[in-house]
């Protein structure tokens, strides 16, 4: 069994603290001192974990202490969340964004795991081009939503 790596350790840390609360507000230096690791870790934790494509929202400010707040998406309605997914979608879109996305679309039940799989084969070939997969991308969105249309 393998130990979790520091930044799995803190990403946990925050994503428990977002079930408790829709954001969160955290000071960088006093999360570096809580895990024994320098401020650049939470930043690293912050940019790679905790992305739009991830499902949140982060605002940071430099300097007085500097502070993070992260806001986790919560959407009332299918529809809504994927009109988001949609209008925040790149112009180009990475191999590892997409599957980002595939995954939050799973996660929120928009795609069964079946569906999310046969997606990724498709979506992150290396064959396509960004510009591509970002056209792909939003019509899979726009198929979702006219289904649920349908399903109404």
């Amino acid at each position: 069994m393998t130990t979790p790596n520091t930044s799995d350790i803190i990403e946990a840390y925050l994503r428990k603290l977002l079930e408790d609360e829709p954001e969160i507000e955290i000071k960088r230096v006093d999360l570096a001192n809580q895990f024994d690791v320098v401020p650049s870790q939470i930043n690293y934790v912050i940019k790679t974990r905790f992305t739009s494509s991830k499902g949140f929202d982060v605002e940071s400010k430099r300097g007085g202490g500097g502070y993070i707040k992260i806001v986790k998406y919560h959407y009332s309605a299918r529809h809504e969340f994927l009109l988001d997914l949609y209008h925040k979608m790149p112009v180009n879109l990475t191999a590892r964004i997409a599957q980002d996305i595939i995954q939050l679309m799973f996660d929120e039940k928009v795609l069964t795991e079946r569906e999310g799989n046969l997606l990724l084969l498709v979506i992150t070939d290396e064959a396509i081009t960004p510009t591509l997969r970002s056209r792909m991308m939003k019509n899979i969105i726009q198929r979702l939503d006219r289904d649920e249309e349908d399903d109404r």
